[in-house]
């Protein structure tokens, strides 16, 4: 999660963002398309400023508002790519898509969850690389824990159960309260973290750095780390980027109005890491 990022796959708002229904999408409101591209078009030159080879994924999806998050349907670990199940309803479909897409790019597949496992990227954080987090909740399912471990031999996969907060509706994922910046440095809105995680974090000498609860709401906890303690955030969170930065963090900013604010989406989620490297 946190080794320098080199190859990253992102995907321009389309006209299916334009065409949301904001009350269908569980969007704050309706998202202006010309706006919503500058804003993504900005961050990923953020991306190619940090050094990391931009993969667009381009397939076809219409009535796929939330494509353009594309961490979540898909899990990369060290054999490729692990195609998920998406847990929200509205986004069933953009797995085998965006599967097409690594296959274009050159990124084996190397599995797929099925049956009645159902789970999303932003339920699995690598603490790492022996170590997979995965939050069951409305999203993830222990099926998919399940599965996860029978593909990733080696591989400790712990499950928390995640707190109800706003219900099914709203997408409270393990990394809307977490981000990882280093080896032994987070980003947290602790209210929401399980106590056996927080407990994990402790016995591995993370440290962890809190947002106050009015940054939380503007996805202060969705960091995302190109290097160890080099990061990209949302801005208009002062306090947070402060903490950060005093932490020993170069943090960058970029303006997520369209892209972020009104669709629930931070950096992590409008990002598929494919490739990391030291």
């Amino acid at each position: 999660m946190v080794a320098p990022l080199r190859r990253v796959l992102v995907r321009r708002p389309d006209a299916s963002v334009a065409a949301a229904d904001p009350q269908r999408w569980h969007y704050s409101a309706p998202i202006d398309l010309a706006a919503a591209q500058q804003e993504h078009d900005a961050f990923t030159q953020l991306l190619r400023d940090s050094g990391a080879e931009v993969l667009f994924h381009d397939a076809l999806l219409p009535d796929h508002a939330d494509a353009q998050f594309t961490h979540d349907p898909s899990l990369v670990c060290d054999h490729g790519a692990i195609i998920l199940k998406m847990g929200k309803p509205l986004r069933v479909g953009e797995e085998e898509a965006q599967a097409q897409s690594f296959v274009r790019w050159g990124v084996p597949i190397h599995t797929r969850l099925h049956g009645d496992a159902q789970g999303e990227g932003g339920d699995m954080l690598w603490l790492d690389e022996r170590t997979l987090l995965v939050g069951l909740g409305f999203r993830t399912n222990m099926a998919a824990v399940e599965q996860l471990r029978a593909a990733l031999p080696g591989v400790a996969v712990l499950a928390f159960d995640m707190p109800y907060d706003m219900g099914r509706a709203a997408c409270l994922h393990i990394m809307s309260f977490i981000s990882l910046l280093d080896r032994d440095l987070a980003v947290v809105h602790l209210p929401l973290m399980p106590v056996r995680l927080f407990q994990l974090l402790q016995s591995r000498g993370v440290r962890m750095v809190e947002v106050p609860a009015h940054e939380y709401v503007t996805m202060a906890t969705n960091v995302l780390a190109v290097a160890p303690r080099d990061c990209i955030m949302l801005q208009g969170n002062p306090i947070t980027r402060a903490r950060l930065e005093a932490a020993g963090c170069r943090v960058r900013t970029y303006k997520g109005d369209e892209i972020s604010l009104k669709a629930e989406g931070g950096a992590t989620c409008l990002t598929r890491p494919v490739w990391r490297n030291f």
